[in-house]
């Protein structure tokens, strides 16, 4: 198994819940799904097999034993080992104390922004905030129902920083917003940008 598979960024996810307890990969798969939008996009059944199977390899999970459900195929159950715990906290401690410069789409659009001109940078702003906001109120109801059943803070505290980005992302942008509205953030006037906004004059 190339060693690169251990680099997969699911890695960590599949650890942590092999520490919560013995799980198969098709339910892993369907939990990462449950839990994340980045896992729900990152990770397919191929990808997640293959991630299992060189953590087997690795000894960092070993075969508990196969599951059964009705007429079903048997699937084989895993388990964390103790050289899996130690490196789900090895690497945990790593992420946690050192911040990563992480590209995104959004990141690397923003940085082309004037191409956009005024009008079409606060159309497309003015939408993504919305969204922004649309996606948080949906993921705070859901975190007010997780902590309405009794699920401890610590089990959710991923959804608390998610839903604390995604406050500092809309916030930013309005900021950014308003100062194109009131000229605080100026396009030149030979710019690439100001050539195409005709369609979007009235910011």
């Amino acid at each position: 198994m190339p060693r690169r598979v251990l680099d997969n960024p699911i890695v960590l996810a599949v650890l942590g819940l092999l520490l919560e307890q013995p799980s198969h990969p098709y339910q892993m798969l369907a939990e990462l799904r449950t839990r994340s939008d980045n896992h729900a996009a990152a990770v397919n059944r191929g990808s997640l097999y293959n991630v299992v199977a060189a953590l087997t390899e690795a000894g960092w999970a070993t075969v508990q034993g196969q599951q059964r459900s009705g007429n079903r195929p048997e699937k084989t159950v895993y388990a964390l080992t103790q050289a899996g715990y130690e490196e789900l906290v090895r690497r945990l401690d790593a992420h946690i104390r050192h911040p990563e410069r992480e590209f995104s789409r959004f990141l690397g659009a923003v940085a082309h922004l004037g191409a956009l001109g005024p009008g079409g940078a606060v159309d497309a702003l003015s939408e993504r905030a919305r969204r922004l906001q649309e996606r948080t109120a949906a993921d705070e109801e859901r975190l007010a129902e997780a902590r309405k059943a009794g699920v401890p803070r610590l089990h959710v505290i991923e959804a608390e920083y998610a839903i604390g980005l995604a406050r500092s992302e809309t916030a930013w942008i309005e900021a950014v917003i308003d100062d194109i509205r009131t000229g605080a953030l100026t396009w030149p006037a030979e710019s690439e940008g100001n050539r195409t906004t005709d369609a979007h004059e009235n910011v």
